[in-house]
């Protein structure tokens, strides 16, 4: 019996990489099953720190570990992915298996942001040296090719929950309880640098003059920078992390999804708008346009680019109607069950090719 091992590593504040590392751990053993037939089985690690209290199965000291040398980290993954045909490490933290490395690569932002966290010391080399490096999208496979060095990583795009097509609107009492009443616009994910929400924030200022029915919802975690952009504005809400059973209705709700980023190596919340039937409006860079193709508004990502596109997109004309039923039918390409087979036949390549 062969065996796989997934590896992630737990967190308490679990964002779209972490989606896909449940999507995806979930659908392996039948995507291997359907590509290379039985005989494999698969079991996912999930590793938290020595005294974390975050749900895992395996502890390391990842402090240490993210730090250490070369040599020390593989002597761990020697001992970690024991008895493995092949090894995915779902996040750089975690250690090099010695055998069957398979790696995903999100994107090259703790090389290139600041503000982000660093990357790890050894990440590079280990990246040069896997099995497989798959990455979420060209783009992200075309920056891991520059800027790394990494050569033919493999793209396997993200899915899209089923739980975001054609989901009712969240009710208005769940609304009240975010504060949110009448017609809003919203905005989900991160505020690291590259999120631009600086230009969201100055951009809606403009959507707020033309349109001063409309309210700007922005989700996310508790964040100074988002706290300190958003709370000054009248028409803006900040509602915090948004459970996951809610999220659909809220997506679902909105008269428009903004993505205004300067960076995203997939644009899961882009994807999650055009399933749930919404216009879309998102910044004409990095992956957003290999995502969005023709059924969202693109536009630049300055305050005047985002504040054109989001009137637009609100202004209920047939246009944007037909842009958002092409994004509801573009959306049903990006399944987690054609993600997982991509992944698997990665997988059984690089189980045979080390026979």
């Amino acid at each position: 019996m062969r065996r796989l091992t997934i590896a992630t590593v737990a967190t308490d504040n679990p964002m779209g990489a972490q989606v896909y590392e449940a999507e995806i751990a979930t659908r392996a053993a039948a995507a291997l099953a359907g590509v290379d037939g039985p005989g494999w089985a698969a079991r996912r690690l999930v590793v938290r720190s020595l005294r974390a209290a975050t749900p895992g199965n395996r502890r390391l000291p990842m402090g240490w570990v993210t730090s250490a040398s070369p040599v020390a980290r593989r002597e761990v993954g020697r001992l970690l992915y024991a008895g493995d045909t092949v090894s995915h490490r779902m996040n750089l933290e975690l250690p090099p298996s010695p055998r069957a490395d398979v790696v995903t690569l999100h994107d090259v932002v703790a090389w290139k942001f600041p503000d982000e966290s660093p990357p790890v010391p050894a990440a590079r080399e280990e990246l040069r040296r896997a099995a497989a490096v798959i990455c979420v999208s060209h783009f992200s496979a075309a920056e891991a090719v520059e800027l790394l060095g990494i050569e033919a990583p493999h793209v396997v795009h993200n899915g899209v929950d089923r739980r975001f097509f054609d989901p009712a609107p969240a009710a208005p009492d769940s609304l009240a309880r975010l504060g949110i009443d009448g017609t809003y616009v919203l905005v989900t994910g991160g505020a690291s640098a590259r999120k631009n929400l600086e230009g969201l924030a100055a951009a809606w200022r403009e959507v707020s003059r033309a349109r001063p029915d409309l309210t700007l919802v922005v989700a996310g975690p508790e964040h100074p920078r988002r706290s300190e952009l958003f709370r000054p504005l009248p028409s803006a809400r900040l509602v915090g992390r948004v459970d996951g059973a809610l999220l659909p209705g809220l997506v679902a709700g909105a008269s428009a999804l903004v993505v205004p980023s300067h960076y995203e190596g997939f644009g899961l919340p882009a994807l999650e708008g055009m399933a749930a039937g919404v216009p879309v409006v998102a910044a004409r860079t990095s992956a957003l346009p290999e995502v969005i193709g023709d059924a969202g508004l693109l536009v630049d990502p300055t305050p005047a680019g985002l504040a054109e596109g989001i009137l637009h997109a609100v202004s209920g004309e047939s246009e944007v109607r037909q842009m958002a039923a092409r994004g509801r039918l573009r959306a049903e390409a990006f399944t987690w069950e054609e993600s997982a087979r991509g992944h698997a036949r990665v997988w059984s390549a690089v189980g045979k090719s080390l026979a």
